[in-house]
């Protein structure tokens, strides 16, 4: 029997809390390695659907490519801010989303475009998927470096450029809206191309838009954006392309408020840096 009335097999030795405290080491050493690999395996499945979407215009399923790519998106949009709420990020994540970006959102839409209508536009209609997809990859790059820059806390609010899920979203907008009128107007190469072009220019330019990263909402305006999610979700499934189509239109015509918003922000005079520490 021990001094404190335990028996003495029951006692807590040295060397039994050393083994105790080991294996609890190794299993949150376990947990944690599980958690960061969530956010990169979304990431792979981002990558996995954007490449897929290649397959399915390949085969013209034209719907499915579209929603490969859509699923992409999605898949891209949640994995950095699962990455944070794990605290799981890290270089390696951050260069495995930018090359799986370059796939699912730089090839895959220019080969959607091309097989579905720019390759009625002969070398033409080439050379625009080839352009796309150098833009895309020059896009990435430039934000890359762009990580860790001393910006103005408001600036964070905008990308510099239109971002590539965004791009890819608008280059294929005519898929979109075909797929919802059936009218061959959309399928035009100079129609199609056109939204190429442009997209592609956006990319690379210096022309600010919303980023939604770090915007934050007063309490009174959480549950009606919960409402219009919900509604938004239930149109996607009830009316897919529709929905879709909508989504293309509004995220242009959000361009030139971003840059109106940017420029007003920019012409404010600096704010003192007490105030900036304080918020």
């Amino acid at each position: 029997m021990s001094p404190d009335g335990h028996p003495s097999g029951d006692t807590p030795t040295p060397r039994r809390v050393f083994r105790a405290a080991g294996r609890a080491r190794r299993l949150r050493i376990e947990t944690l390695s599980f958690n960061r690999l969530i956010p990169n395996m979304l990431t792979l499945l981002a990558l996995c659907a954007g490449l897929s979407a290649v397959r399915y215009a390949i085969g013209e399923h034209w719907d499915r490519a579209v929603i490969a790519i859509a699923a992409a998106a999605f898949l891209d949009g949640i994995d950095g801010r699962i990455a944070r709420l794990l605290r799981s990020t890290s270089k390696f994540g951050q260069e495995l989303d930018s090359l799986a970006d370059a796939i699912s959102f730089g090839v895959a839409p220019a080969m959607v475009m091309y097989l579905w209508s720019l390759q009625h536009a002969a070398h033409f209609g080439w050379t625009l998927s080839l352009l796309f997809a150098v833009c895309s990859v020059l896009r990435l790059a430039r934000f890359n470096t762009m990580v860790g820059q001393d910006l103005p806390h408001w600036a964070h609010n905008y990308f510099t450029g239109m971002p590539t899920p965004a791009g890819a979203g608008i280059a294929i907008l005519p898929l979109i809206m075909w797929l919802y009128t059936d009218h061959d107007l959309f399928r035009d190469p100079v129609i199609a191309g056109a939204f190429v072009l442009v997209v592609s220019i956006l990319m690379v330019s210096r022309v600010p838009t919303f980023s939604g990263k770090r915007m934050r909402l007063k309490p009174h305006w959480v549950v009606p954006l919960m409402i219009v999610i919900g509604l938004t979700g239930a149109l996607l499934v009830t009316d897919t392309w529709a929905t879709l189509s909508a989504l293309g239109i509004f995220y242009l015509a959000t361009i030139p408020v971003s840059v109106m918003s940017f420029r007003k922000l920019k012409a404010r005079p600096p704010e003192p840096e007490a105030a900036i520490e304080e918020e």
